[in-house]
């Protein structure tokens, strides 16, 4: 039987969550909400399950502020602030979140080298499309949270690549969200060794530098499986058909497996290798929408099939319970490279284009995560006035 509780660690002697470690890939949690601070189960985590960071964005928070009780206390502090607008008091409501989430982890950060610990806080969706606003927000969530161990999340946006450029060459720890395509991921991953340079000419501290490429999964499948689904009933070639059905559930991780390839290429050769000299660590892929949303799938795979060296796995409350009771281990995400390139080919081959695909993964991304944060500012807008 799964597990149905929200995060009840476990002390049992072979935790599959602690195990991960020993493959080289960092389990972080993909949530936030104040009473993991307040009941001290995020503590527990990190004791028992081996928790080594977080992850937020913004519908996670909507969630926790608009769907809870338990930012009362400080909604009813901000409602008599004539200086803030709903966004300024969000601000004021998740800074406190991450940073108490950031001295929890603190202890990891040290342990590990500055390679774990970190939680990450997203710049305003509004400004995906919008370089010099992304770069002056990320510059100022990063002083006021005032954190060594926050990563500031910007999308892979066209616009956002230029300014994760930006901010890492002044020493801001960046998580790159919404990365759905290997096109986009190289761009990103050249964006990071770019700004180390521009750090390590201004001699700025490399060693305290890190930065993850969030890299999206279970969205993949989603999408391709609606339209593969979609072909299946419209084809009467037997064959079409068969070609149809092999690639259900199997594009998302052959993607993946293929962008560890790349990530594994870029990161090695005399260019890095002179900015490793200086105690650069590199870019890690972060796999994240890691929750299997078909029921007919394994509620672990997309944990499961993507385990490698120098890996993170940002995982939802529902998926590290899972995982905690029946995860299995393997060096996975290095297996069947060529079984993962067939995938690819054999999708085109199945007239579905995988550029059209994360193209629209990622505008639908922009879009979903800007909807969540104009649900957000209306549900502050109206605790506070309600506490006023």
């Amino acid at each position: 039987m799964q597990p149905t509780g929200v995060l009840e660690s476990s002390k049992a002697t072979k935790n599959p969550l602690q195990e991960l470690l020993n493959y080289g890939q960092s389990m972080w949690l993909d949530y936030i909400r104040r009473n993991l601070f307040t009941t001290g189960k995020l503590n527990q985590m990190i004791e028992n399950d081996g928790l080594r960071g977080m992850t937020s964005n913004p519908a996670i928070f909507e969630k926790a502020i608009g769907e809870s009780s338990l930012y009362d206390d400080i909604l009813e502090s901000l409602a008599h602030r004539t200086d803030l607008d709903a966004k300024g008091r969000f601000e004021q409501i998740a800074i406190r979140d991450i940073q108490d989430a950031a001295n929890s982890l603190a202890g990891v950060y040290q342990s590990s080298g500055f390679h774990d610990g970190y939680v990450s806080l997203e710049v305003s969706p509004l400004l995906a499309r919008d370089t010099q606003g992304t770069i002056e927000e990320a510059r100022r969530l990063w002083k006021t949270v005032d954190r060594e161990n926050v990563m500031i999340k910007v999308p892979g946006t066209a616009e956002g690549i230029p300014a994760i450029r930006q901010l890492i060459g002044e020493g801001i720890n960046i998580n790159v969200t919404l990365l759905f395509a290997q096109e986009v991921y190289e761009k990103v991953a050249h964006a990071y060794i770019d700004g180390l340079e521009a750090l390590a000419a201004r001699r700025g501290d490399l060693k305290k530098m890190a930065g993850v490429a969030s890299f999206f999964i279970s969205r993949i499948d989603t999408l391709i499986d609606a339209r593969l689904e979609e072909k299946i009933k419209n084809s009467s070639d037997p064959n079409q058909q068969a070609l149809y059905k092999s690639l259900l559930g199997k594009v998302a991780i052959a993607n993946g497996k293929l962008t560890y390839q790349k990530y594994q290429n870029i990161f090695s050769g005399p260019r890095w290798d002179a900015l490793a000299a200086k105690g650069a660590q590199t870019q890690r892929v972060l796999w994240a929408s890691t929750s299997t949303k078909n029921p007919h799938y394994r509620d672990v795979i997309y944990v499961e099939e993507l385990i490698g060296p120098n890996t993170v796995n940002t995982m939802p409350p529902a998926t590290i319970d899972a995982f905690r009771d029946h995860g299995k281990l393997r060096n996975s995400l290095t297996e069947d490279l060529a079984g993962a390139q067939k995938t690819m080919d054999d999708l085109a081959r199945a007239g579905i284009s995988m550029k059209e695909v994360t193209d629209k993964l990622t505008d639908d991304g922009v879009k979903l995560f800007a909807d969540a944060f104009d649900k957000l500012l209306a549900a502050v807008e109206k605790s506070t006035k309600a506490k006023g």
